[in-house]
């Protein structure tokens, strides 16, 4: 049997990875993972969805998201602290890596965000794809998206990628947007995401047909 075909997308903000993913979702049929792995890990931990949600891509102080990478030895637990004492931070990043694994195993699919490139890491058949564009282009989509301004837009972008990579780099050790953590860095700003959409669509049917 085939390995399923993986396809992870990171992406700045406002520069259409969230549409990328879900076109390239329906066009080969594909599982479609966003945020709503938030609802999932509440469903799988009996944790609070809204606790939950407000603990989404933020870092805490420790580093017990070791646990999900298997990394027991290199960090192991204190004495003193349980798995149910984690700061919810890990609790939701681990949760989330389970399920980001557990998906992978069992479908074809494509994830959002949530680390899934570096949680992955070993997997056969996974494309790693960073999807990004020039500050304006974003800033229009994201004025024209939420109806705010221009100067706004480009606010919300900053903030928005100073979080998302502080994120990453926190959890992965890596560096969010480095070339060499993907296979493919697209700019939508040049070529739409429809261009994101043929580019990485040709990738996966070299994949399929391997």
């Amino acid at each position: 049997m085939k390995d399923n075909v993986i396809v992870t997308i990171a992406r700045q903000y406002g520069s259409g990875g969230h549409e990328v993913g879900r076109l390239l979702a329906k066009e080969f049929g594909f599982a479609f993972h966003d945020k709503s792995l938030i609802e999932r890990s509440a469903e799988k931990s009996g944790i609070s969805l809204e606790v939950l949600k407000n603990a989404d891509e933020q870092t805490s102080p420790s580093f017990l998201y070791s646990i999900a990478m298997g990394n027991y030895d290199m960090y192991p637990l204190s004495i003193n602290m349980s798995p149910y004492e984690m700061p919810i931070n890990d609790k939701l990043f681990n949760l989330q890596a389970d399920i980001i694994r557990e998906e992978a195993e069992k479908k074809n699919s494509i994830f959002v965000g949530r680390c899934a490139d570096y949680i992955l890491n070993g997997y056969k058949n996974v494309i790693k794809v960073f999807i990004y564009a020039d500050t304006d282009s974003r800033a229009k989509r994201i004025a024209e998206k939420e109806g705010v301004s221009l100067q706004d837009a480009k606010v919300l972008i900053y903030k928005t990628d100073k979080k998302r990579a502080n994120y990453y780099n926190y959890y992965t050790s890596l560096k969010w947007g480095k070339s060499d953590n993907y296979n493919l860095m697209i700019d939508t700003g040049k070529i739409g995401t429809q261009g994101a959409v043929r580019i990485i669509g040709e990738y996966i049917r070299q994949l399929q047909n391997k």
